[in-house]
């Protein structure tokens, strides 16, 4: 890749968290105000960037409708649509849909809980698969080797006590929620929050993706969610059904 490649894609990446300004930009990159703002004003006129009235730069028209076309043209997100919102309206918690994609687990759809506080997850995003809920039941699911690519690129490492910070811890916790058939992720990358996963498969069986239900700790705990583990569980089902 291209060292200006790269740093558009970077650039896009940094935007896509939100909006800003030309000096944080340059901050970020390290970079003289003047080389970022040329690389903005490109990725402006091809319509990746927009320059907003106070100044700031945010994610532009085109790239929105770029992401909104790949999004559209996963199965899953579409089938799953009114089930997951039904489950919310039943439960009231933040619910998350998330598909495997070659060996990569993004987030594709999310259905926010009536609290307000933000959560790390959003639409598109890349999930960590060994901390989340959505990742693990996932993974349980997958055979040695395609297990192994979509852990290639995991960092090791302990983001709060609960952490699964080992392949070997993880693996021996994927055996567990492969016979239960269902994963739970106790504060194990934010330790505020908690969810209670299960995976969905097509007709041939394959794991696809998964659904789980998220709420901050303060609010519902993992025994609270756990009530409604058969109502996941049969959401789960009816799209897997839906597939074909």
């Amino acid at each position: 890749m291209s060292q200006a490649v790269q740093r558009a894609t970077e650039i896009l990446e940094f935007l896509g968290e939100g909006p800003r300004s030309l000096s944080e930009t340059a901050k970020r990159f390290n970079v003289h105000r003047s080389t970022v703002l040329r690389q903005l004003q490109t990725l402006e006129e091809a319509g990746f960037v927009l320059r907003r009235g106070n100044g700031h730069y945010s994610i532009g028209p085109t790239m929105i409708a770029i992401a909104q076309q790949a999004l559209d043209s996963l199965d899953l997100r579409s089938v799953a649509h009114d089930e997951i919102r039904s489950l919310h309206a039943r439960t009231g918690q933040t619910i998350h849909l998330a598909q495997l994609v070659e060996s990569t687990v993004m987030y594709v759809d999310k259905v926010e809980g009536q609290d307000s506080v933000r959560m790390y997850s959003r639409i598109g995003k890349t999930v960590l698969p060994h901390v989340t809920g959505v990742g693990k039941a996932i993974l349980s699911q997958l055979s040695e080797s395609r297990r192994d690519s979509t852990l290639a690129g995991v960092e090791w490492k302990a983001f709060t006590p609960n952490t699964l910070a080992t392949r070997e811890a993880l693996d021996e916790q994927l055996a567990v929620i492969k016979d239960q058939g269902w994963a739970i992720d106790n504060g194990e990358f934010e330790d505020f929050v908690n969810c209670i996963a299960v995976p969905i498969t097509n007709s041939s069986a394959s794991t696809v993706g998964a659904i789980s239900l998220t709420a901050i700790k303060a609010v519902a705990t993992v025994e609270d969610l756990m009530v409604h583990l058969d109502d996941i569980r049969s959401t789960a089902q009816t799209i897997s059904r839906h597939l074909g």
